[in-house]
């Protein structure tokens, strides 16, 4: 069989401590997964299910650049922890969940507020906000083998040396296993999926030429600048 053009290549991210890639398939995100966030962009803190949204595989970013983006005057970063499946399935058991992880990165979900605020006015669908191209600049991958499962420990970003979030894992509202547990009951989950698991609190815009310096204890440090 002959394709009509090149097939697209796989995007994939490094592994620490390899020379393994790890080819992406779908990348999930968790809305509104931390209660001072709910809290600051105007919504109720109390636990209610979790909802997803998605980006593209070939919105993940590995050069510490950031293009900022056309059609918007408002893009605001938003630091997450990142889970990387090795295994997938459907109706996953909350306790069981986390044997499904293969590790963990540092990502942004880089978002066009502007086109967000207006979506949600009228009611339609986030892509046109956060599955533009380059909105995911994301870490190498640490395995869960090396590190664990991290439920705690500092979250934080920084903007030009001034902090801008500043949280802790302990405060996400879904943790991991039950967000993947969830999620699988909505779509078959496999391996290669990214999960992003929501922001703390601090959310803002971005402008180029600023310096964004987001860490997460135990899990890595992601710089980028905005070009």
């Amino acid at each position: 069989m002959a394709y009509a053009f090149p097939p697209a290549w796989i995007p994939t991210l490094p592994i620490r401590g390899t020379s393994d890639a790890f080819p992406v398939r779908r990348i999930y995100c968790v809305g509104r997964n931390y209660a001072d966030h709910a809290v600051e962009m105007g919504h109720d803190p109390d636990k209610e299910p979790p909802f997803f949204f998605q980006k593209n595989p070939d919105n993940l970013v590995l050069t510490g650049e950031f293009p900022y983006p056309s059609a918007t005057e408002d893009v605001h970063h938003e630091i997450e922890l990142v889970v990387a499946l090795a295994k997938g399935g459907t109706d996953i058991a909350a306790e069981a969940a986390l044997d499904h992880v293969f590790g963990y990165a540092v990502g942004l979900d880089m978002t066009r507020r502007d086109l967000q605020a207006g979506a949600k006015k009228l009611g339609r669908p986030w892509e046109i906000a956060k599955a533009f191209e380059k909105s995911a600049p994301i870490t190498e991958i640490v395995p869960a083998s090396a590190i664990g499962h991290p439920s705690a420990g500092a979250i934080t970003l920084s903007v030009n040396g001034e902090m801008r979030q500043s949280g802790d894992l302990a405060q996400m509202i879904w943790k991991t296993g039950e967000v993947i547990a969830h999620l699988s009951g909505l779509f078959e989950l496999a391996p290669g999926d990214l999960i992003m698991t929501g922001t703390p609190a601090g959310v803002g815009a971005v402008h180029r030429g600023d310096r964004l310096v987001g860490e997460i204890a135990g899990v890595g440090r992601l710089e980028v600048r905005v070009v």
